[in-house]
């Protein structure tokens, strides 16, 4: 079926067909049994895949990238599609265009795509009122939280602690997203020192919520793919030194080496999908090997079936997640990753997929 409607959705500009598939979304999440439905043709359930974090229950590993429910409208439709949990944003405090159309292409011979979207969404009032029956959806739900892009560096932590003191009830965990490309020198809040104070100000605001009787809450570090090694340990020290609660590897990357568009591949943006898999595997496997078991980590970047999803559970991720996998796969990928990963497990004597992990970067 998803075959068919891809020959329609890849004739259309892949920002208008995203529109079409959520506004689609969204008719299933109101119509009558429309939820019902999805959970029949794509969940999948088997007690292996469960994984407990931040004493939360993930009912499987495989979740929704941050990116698609940029304004959190479709996740109770979402987590019908079979998702063990889903991850909406990035919000930033204020609304915000984002930056000019076209901001998004298909590089179809490289199961690719490159966006430059610009943190497109309505602001964290909105997301929050949208958020408001997030339990419903029966699986944990992320929240993205970035900077508006014309907040300078130097006051980023504002809207930080703004986007978290607005959205803090609603959510099961919260990534701090600066490694995104699209945002005018979002990436130098990488930079050690930025970083530290940063997250520190972040802290503090959840310690708030905390003080006043609320659960604490995860709050993850996203990161670029892009950095030397050594940048990447001194990020990550600080995430530890801050006491984070866990890292969010990796966002999408400015490279692009071994494309085979050679047109398309000029537009600026991140780019992401398979030629991202590799990259992204061996990152969580070198931040799993310096965190060891002090950090979780949710691995993201190339996932179309489930060998790609178990290479990242080997290296080190405790959760992963799909998006762009899902553009060219269909819905059904999150029931097909499942099954594989059973199989994957049963061939290799885990007797859950907790087991797994990391067992390639001990």
């Amino acid at each position: 079926m998803y075959q068919l409607m891809k020959r329609f959705l890849f004739r259309l500009d892949p920002e208008a067909a995203h529109e079409q598939v959520t506004g689609a979304l969204r008719f299933a999440s109101r119509a009558p049994g429309g939820k019902q439905v999805l959970q029949l043709m794509y969940g999948y359930h088997d007690k292996r895949l469960e994984t407990r974090l931040w004493g939360t229950r993930f009912p499987n590993p495989v979740g929704l990238a941050a990116g698609f429910d940029k304004n959190a409208e479709v996740y109770h439709a979402l987590a019908a599609l079979g998702f063990g949990f889903v991850e909406v944003g990035t919000i930033t405090p204020v609304a915000q265009q984002g930056n000019e159309r076209p901001r998004l292409f298909r590089l179809i011979e490289d199961e690719a795509v490159i966006n430059r979207m610009g943190f497109n969404n309505l602001g964290a009032d909105h997301a929050a009122q949208n958020l408001s029956r997030y339990a419903a959806a029966n699986v944990p739900i992320g929240i993205n939280i970035g900077k508006n892009k014309h907040t300078p560096n130097e006051e980023a932590a504002r809207d930080y602690e703004t986007c978290l003191d607005t959205l803090y009830p609603y959510g099961h965990y919260f990534v701090v997203n600066v490694s995104s490309p699209n945002t005018p020198n979002l990436r130098d809040l990488q930079q050690t020192e930025s970083l530290r104070k940063l997250l520190e100000a972040i802290k503090i605001k959840k310690d708030e919520w905390v003080q006043r009787g609320e659960p604490s809450k995860p709050i993850l570090l996203k990161v670029a793919p892009d950095m030397t090694d050594e940048q990447m340990r001194d990020v990550i020290q600080v995430a530890l030194d801050v006491g984070l609660d866990g890292i969010v590897a990796t966002n999408t990357t400015l490279s692009r080496e071994g494309l085979r568009d050679a047109e398309t591949s000029r537009q600026a943006g991140g780019l992401s999908g398979r030629p991202l898999t590799a990259r992204s595997t061996e990152w969580i496997r070198e931040i799993r090997q310096e965190v060891g078991d002090k950090l979780p980590i949710i691995g993201v970047g190339g996932i179309f079936d489930g060998d790609d999803a178990y290479a990242k559970i080997r290296a080190g991720a405790d959760l992963v997640q799909v998006y762009t996998g899902m553009i060219y796969q269909g819905p059904g990928i999150v029931q097909a990753i499942n099954k594989r990963l059973i199989q994957l497990l049963e061939r290799d004597g885990f007797s859950s997929v907790e087991q797994a992990v990391g067992a390639d970067a001990r």
